[in-house]
Parts: C-alpha cells; sequence; structure tokens
C-alpha cells in the first residue's frame, strides 16, 4: 500500500514555497525510516577489531598500567617496598611478567606512582601470573602492607600501538612525560591512521618511548610515552616539531576526535629499567 504525501515546490528556486504549489512524492509504508535515511550516511562495516588492527600482529604482549595514589609520608618507603619486589620478581623465570618502567609523577597528580607492567604471552600469561602471586605467601605479605601506604589505586590493561617505538630500557637521567588522550568512541581507528604517519616528525632525538590503548580498565583510552633531558629540552623538541611539514596536519586532524587530555610530568624510581 502507498500514501501520496503534498510536498511544496517553487519553481523560483529554493527559499520561496508558495502553498499553493505542491507536488505528490509517493511512499511506501513499509518504508518508515525515508526521511531519516535521506540524511544519515551509510557506514563500511568494519571486518575487525580495531586491536587487531592496530597492535603489533608479530607479538602478543599485554601492558598494564598501575596508578597507585600514596599517602605523602609513605611515598618513599612505598617506592622501597615495590623496587624490591619488582627486582625478586624479574629474577624469577617462573613469572611471565616484567616492569617495564616505575616513576612517580612530579606535575600531575602529586604522590603518585606509575607503574608499566608487560607481560608476555597476552591474557594466558596474565592469569599464569596472577595465579602464581596468589598463591605466594611473600607476595600476600607485600600487598598486605603495601594497603596501609595507599590511598586509591586503578589499573588499565593495554595494547601497544604497532607503529610505535618498543620501550626497551635506556640509560638517564631523563624525565618522562605521559600524555593520555581520551579519545571519542568509534574513534581509534582514525587516531592511529593519523599517528602512524605524524610519529615519525617525533623521533629526532629519540623522545618516543611508547604509544599504548586500553583494553580494559578506562576505555578509548591512549597513553603516549616520552623521554626528555629536561624540562627545557621538551619544550625545544616539541617546539621543533612544528617546524616539520606535515606535523601541523597531524594535529588538526587529531585535535576533534579527542574529548579530555592529560599531561604527566613523571620522575623514574631508582630500580626502573626506563631511566
Amino acid at each position: 500500500s502507498e500514501e501520496f504525501i503534498p510536498v511544496p515546490y517553487s519553481s523560483q528556486g529554493p527559499g520561496t514555497l508558495p502553498q499553493s504549489s505542491t507536488v505528490s512524492v509517493c511512499r511506501t509504508f513499509s518504508d518508515k525510516g525515508w526521511f531519516r535515511s535521506m540524511f544519515v550516511p551509510k557506514m563500511e562495516t568494519r571486518k575487525d577489531a580495531h586491536s587487531n588492527l592496530l597492535s603489533k600482529s608479530e607479538t602478543s604482549d599485554l601492558y598494564k598500567m598501575q596508578f597507585h595514589n600514596v599517602k605523602p609520608e609513605c611515598l618513599q618507603i612505598y617506592n622501597n617496598l615495590e623496587a624490591e619486589v619488582q627486582r625478586k620478581l624479574h629474577l624469577d623465570q617462573d613469572y611471565p611478567c616484567e616492569v617495564v618502567g616505575s616513576w612517580n609523577t612530579w606535575y600531575g597528580d602529586q604522590d603518585q606512582a606509575v607503574h608499566l607492567w608487560r607481560y608476555t604471552g597476552g591474557y594466558p600469561a596474565l592469569t599464569e601470573c596472577l595465579t602464581k602471586l596468589n598463591n605466594n605467601q611473600d607476595y600476600l605479605e607485600f600487598r598486605k602492607e603495601r594497603s596501609k601506604m595507599l590511598i586509591s589505586r586503578r589499573n588499565q590493561l593495554l595494547l601497544e600501538f604497532s607503529f610505535w617505538n618498543e620501550p626497551t630500557p635506556r640509560p638517564g637521567p631523563n624525565i618522562y612525560e605521559m600524555r593520555s588522550y581520551r579519545l571519542k568512541p568509534g574513534t581509534m581507528i582514525e587516531w592511529g591512521n593519523h599517528w602512524a604517519r605524524a610519529i615519525k616528525y617525533r623521533q629526532e632525538n629519540n623522545e618516543a618511548v611508547g604509544g599504548f590503548f586500553s583494553q580494559i580498565g578506562d576505555l578509548y583510552q591512549v597513553h603516549h610515552l616520552w623521554a626528555y633531558k629536561d624540562l627545557q629540552s621538551r619544550e625545544e623538541t616539541r617546539n621543533s616539531a612544528w617546524l616539520k611539514e606535515g606535523w601541523d596536519s597531524s594535529v588538526f586532524y587529531t585535535v576533534p576526535l579527542i574529548r579530555s587530555m592529560e599531561s604527566r610530568i613523571m620522575i623514574p624510581t631508582k630500580g626502573s629499567p626506563l631511566q
């Protein structure tokens, strides 16, 4: 069945719609979204999850980012205790995990510790490690002691962008900046496409450490980790990027994808592989 809908029409062009002139438009009752479909673009169907499209296919590494807010009077004791536990885990080959870096936030959330862990083997390695730690009496005592020093804590599970540098140990002294971006849902692929080109403008001073995107925890969040000699070096390195043709357009196209962003300046702890 069909119905005819009168639609205003004028031979004089847009903006002049006299009521006396109408044309009839045919619509079927089954086409309930006929008007809306005129304005909604058709989207291409994704064939794979963005985690598979953006992460490094040749590795199965999973990363965990920990944020621990420590009681101010306990920060040094906390750092010493955390360093001892990390050292023991590194020496024990039975645990498929390693700390990539540990820091205290210098500018940003104060009295905060940030740890980045790598699990070689992905989710099975994470499960294996947690199972063993939950049966390790020394580790359970460590967690009990650590809990007395903390105000709050949270974590995320992350994958590494395929086009970013692999985070490997480096000598110091350095300061580290972690720039965290909350993206609009559905924009991660677009972000990755732009940054796959943009990263080449940020390699001159070996400042790019690693780039990650969240899988569990706060979703559609990206972390870019950079290393600088000091704050002045950071300023000069960032300014020099604007002199490279193409960097400005990368910024132009990625800014609209961001809902919020945060910058932390961090100091590596004494035992951190990233110094």
